[in-house]
Order: C-alpha cells, then structure tokens, then sequence
C-alpha cells in the first residue's frame, strides 16, 4: 500500500508542476500555428519516460501510458483543461480517436483479431494439441523446443506484427510441454521479428528503409539497405545472443527466475496472466497435426502474396519492388481473411469442428486480443502526445548540430541517439525517417555513409526491442501469451548487454575510420561476437546454468 501511495504522490507532484510551469510560461505562435512551449525541448521527451518509467516500477502498463498521454496533452496544451482533453482525444495528428481512425492502425487491429480468432479455432479443433504431440515425439529438449522457436522466427522474415503472431501461435504448445517459460518464448519471438526483418532485404522493413532515402539525394535506397547488412551489429549480435544462451543454458536478470519457475512447473512466474481463459488445449479423437499446418502454411502464403499484390506485383512490379511498395497493414488483413475462410471450409469437411463451435470462436479470439488493442492503442496515442510535442525534432536538431565535431564517434553516437529516440517513441520507422537524411546529409557518399546508416538501423532496432510502448514489443507479448511488463522486465538486461557489445563495435568502427583504416571495419563484427559470447560464459559461471535441458 505504501509503495502505491508513494506512486500517487510523485504523479500529482509530476502532475502539479507541468501545470504551473505551462500555466505560467503559455504557448507561442510559430507561423500562426499554435505550438506548446515544450516544443523541440528536452521537457517533450517527459511523456514517455513517465509511461516508461512508471510501467517498469509498478508492473502495470495500462495507466502509465495514461499517465504520459495526460502528461503529453497537458504540456501540449500549457495548462488548458479544455485544450487538453481536446488534445488526448481529438486532435488531428495525436488524438486518440483519430488513431483509431488511421486505416494502418485498424488494419493491424483487424489481423490481431482474424490471429486470435485463428488461434481459437486451431484450439477448439485440436490442432495445437495434436501439432504439440507430434512435436514433442520429434522434439526431446529444451534446448531443442527454443531452437525451433528461432528457425521458425527465421524463416518468417517478410514483417515482424506477422512473425510475432505466427510464430507464437504455432510454437507456445511444443515450448509449454518442454517447461520453457512464456516470458523466453517471447524474448525468442521478439528477438527474431524486427532484428531479422531488418537485415532481410525482402521484407517490410527494407521497404521502411528504402523509403527513408531522400528522393532528391540520387541514391539507390534498397542498393544501400544492402550495404548496412554487414555493419548492422545489433541484429546479427541478437541472434548470436539467442544461440549462444540457448545453446549454453545461461540466462540471468529477471529471466532467471522465470526460467527456474518453469521448469518447476510454473510457466509464468507473477499472478498477471492475461491470456489464461484462452489457452485451455482440446485433445479430439479425430485431430491430426494438418489441422494446425495446413491453415498456418494458407496464413503465410496468402499474406506474403497479398502484400505483393498490394505492392503491384501483379500489374508487372517485379519482386523485391512489390515488396518495397506493399501496404502491409491491407496485405495482412486479406491474407487473415482467406485463411480464415479456407480453414472455415477445412474443418467442415474434415469434421472436426461443428458450425456453432466455429461461431463461438469469433467472440473468443476477440477477446483474447483485447489486452494487445487496448495496449497498442495507449501507445499510439502516447506516441501521437511525442510527436505533437516535437521530441523526433529535438533529437534530430541535437544528432545535425554535434555531427561534424565527432565524426570519428559518429557510428556509435548515432547508434545511441536512434536506441534512445526508439525506446522513447515506441517505433524503428519513425526513427529512421528522421535521422536517415541527417546522416546522408554528413555523409553523402562511400563507406562511412553505409556505416552511419547501419549503425542509426541498429540503434532503432534496439531501442525499440526493448521499449514498452513498442508495437512489436506488444505483438511478442500476445504472440507468447506473455503479460506485457513481465516480456519487456525480464528482456531489457539481454537488450542491454547486446547494446553495450554495439558500443565497443561502433567505437571500434569510428577509430578505424579516423586512422585511416576502414577497410578494416568489417573486423568489429567477429570481435563483438567473441566479447559477447565471452560475457554470456563469464555470466555463467557467476550465477550457474540451468540444471535441467
């Protein structure tokens, strides 16, 4: 009671002071446009480490990110009451309702619901039970079960939301029988979505960063998507760190404990547990393991043809540029929707569902996806209260005005400047747009260009891996069924210690560059992975791998 109180002291406290000091400073006219005076200051960035902040200390998400949309609109609408609810709910740019209204954001509300209606169905018609019976015959080991997680996460690289949800929905079965706690399973999910679509040349991302060249720069966006591959630390680093503390059965932080839970029975450790009424397993006389293949084989094939399609694949685009140009929010919609119609068609026949009981599963895969909407649509709209305040111009004014004086640790600053701005807006794309023309900007050609834009890549990635009010973060959430603060607490020590690998990398980098080195650069790759796996072997010997495969 004591720490709940404490908590309700330092948000009025919080609270009083940004209405005194929006009260009393007022707003100001910039070409006859109202703006907050927090704008393009440090107070902009006050939003979002609150709803962090306070997420992280009293593991409950829901109304920090509240409190930092209230935080945001009172400081957007320097202490006017009106102004500010107006702000939270209504404005054109930030509000609420208008997110809600964004046919991106319904779009992926949409595929959210087809999944858990998906994931009900493939439940009620035995599927996942008999998908987890003939795994576990295949599948002996812990190890084993985290394994397959990755190479399923892998190979499912065209967009993170559909890798999320995807890969979880097919795995959580075979990593429930091998006592593999839903906290990993999502770490595993999440570190396999956005830092392998990152370095994929044909997914959704490359077409994010492809987008972020300037048009008038005359440069070949997807040419140098292909060029920051190799310099792109944070993702190939993440999926060394998956392998090596799988393979060496070492975890620690939050994880720990956990993972100790699991295997001793308890998958999820706290008593939050959103997903439990959902999960109970139908074991039916007549299932067989199609009955969960053949619609998640449907689901994938028909959302990367959709997406293509949306791109112009089939109007004579080629490939890679119907992926560039595809609207991934309406391809994964139309794809959610034949497979739920082809499975709808295959169950009928196959008996294994009655007409009614495929009706029922409607509702319940709505519901079991309202924590994720209800979460993804906080974070929207705190993310809205960011973007109204200036935050991305604050970050990118400080990143333009320090770049020619430090040059030589340009890789590693920009690095830290993207990691920070992600973590804090809650978005890679948004991260790349604005700091992309920057770094072209200084760098307009050659190598170090590559390198800047890899390590800016790198830094997004990582920031928004870790940071609550990420889209992804959400998506690895319900795609393990996993209580949000639980996945982001227990994986931020992981992020951490691959981001301080970076570091060393990108600093390593910027050296060599300014003796006179860089065709040397590539070196930083193969000394990051043996300071990465050292650590993980020197972490193990400190606290002890686990006792159980």
């Amino acid at each position: 009671m004591k720490r709940k109180q404490m908590v309700m002291l330092v948000l009025l406290a919080v609270f009083a002071a940004l209405l005194v000091v929006t009260i009393i400073t007022g707003g100001k006219e910039t070409n006859g446009e109202y703006t907050s005076i927090a704008y393009a200051t440090i107070f902009s960035l006050l939003p979002p480490v609150i709803a962090i902040g306070l997420a992280l200390f009293t593991k409950e998400v829901y109304t920090s990110l509240l409190a930092g949309i209230l935080a945001g609109a009172l400081l957007y609408s320097n202490g006017n009451l009106e102004t500010m609810i107006n702000t939270m709910f209504f404005h054109e740019e930030g509000g609420m309702v208008y997110k809600l209204a964004d046919a991106w954001n319904v779009g992926i509300i949409v595929f959210l619901v087809m999944l858990g209606i998906l994931v009900s169905l493939l439940n009620k018609a035995g599927g996942s039970a008999a998908f987890g019976k003939w795994a576990s015959k295949r599948i002996k080991t812990r190890i084993g079960a985290q394994i397959s997680v990755m190479i399923l996460g892998v190979m499912i690289f065209v967009d993170d939301y559909f890798n999320c949800l995807t890969v979880g929905s097919v795995m959580r079965p075979v990593t429930d029988r091998h006592k593999v706690s839903r906290a990993k399973l999502s770490y595993i999910i999440d570190a396999t979505a956005a830092p392998v679509c990152i370095i994929a040349p044909i997914s959704s991302w490359a077409a994010a960063v492809t987008s972020s060249v300037p048009s008038d720069s005359g440069i070949n966006g997807f040419a140098v998507f292909i060029q920051t591959i190799p310099y792109n630390l944070y993702a190939i680093l993440t999926l060394v760190m998956l392998v090596a503390i799988t393979l060496l059965r070492v975890d620690f932080g939050p994880m720990k404990r956990h993972e100790m839970n699991a295997i001793a029975g308890d998958l999820f450790t706290t008593p939050g547990r959103p997903y439990e009424g959902n999960e109970e397993e139908v074991i039916k006389e007549n299932s067989h393991v199609l009955d969960l293949i053949l619609p998640v084989a449907v689901l994938i094939a028909s959302c990367i043809i959709s997406m293509i399609y949306t791109g112009g694949f089939f109007e004579g685009t080629s490939f890679v540029d119907a992926f560039a140009g595809s609207d991934a929010s309406v391809g994964l919609v139309l794809g959610g929707a034949v497979t739920l119609a082809f499975t709808f068609v295959y169950y009928m026949m196959r008996d294994v569902l009655t007409f009614q009981e495929f009706t029922e599963c409607i509702p319940d895969g709505f519901k079991s996806m309202i924590a994720p909407i209800m979460i993804l649509t906080l974070a929207w709209t705190l993310s809205g209260m960011t973007n109204l305040l200036g935050a991305k111009v604050f970050v990118a004014d400080l990143v333009e005005h320090s770049a020619q004086g430090m040059q030589g640790f340009l890789p590693m600053i920009i690095f830290l400047v993207a990691a920070f701005l992600a973590f804090a807006t809650g978005t890679s794309w948004g991260t790349f747009s604005i700091l992309i023309p920057i770094v072209i900007g200084v760098f307009p050609s050659g190598q170090m260009m590559a390198i800047s834009i890899a390590s800016c890549l790198a830094g997004a990635v990582c920031g928004d891996h870790c940071s609550p009010i990420s889209d992804t973060t959400i998506m690895a959430s319900a795609g393990g069924h996993c209580e949000h603060v639980n996945h982001v607490a227990t994986q931020i020590p992981y992020v951490a210690l691959v981001a301080a690998v970076c570091m060393v990398g990108y600093f390593i980098i910027g050296v060599l560059q300014a003796v006179g080195m860089a065709q040397l650069s590539l070196i930083s790759l193969p000394i990051c992975i043996v300071i990465l796996v050292g650590a993980l072997c020197v972490i193990r010997a400190k606290t002890g791998g686990k006792e159980e495969i």
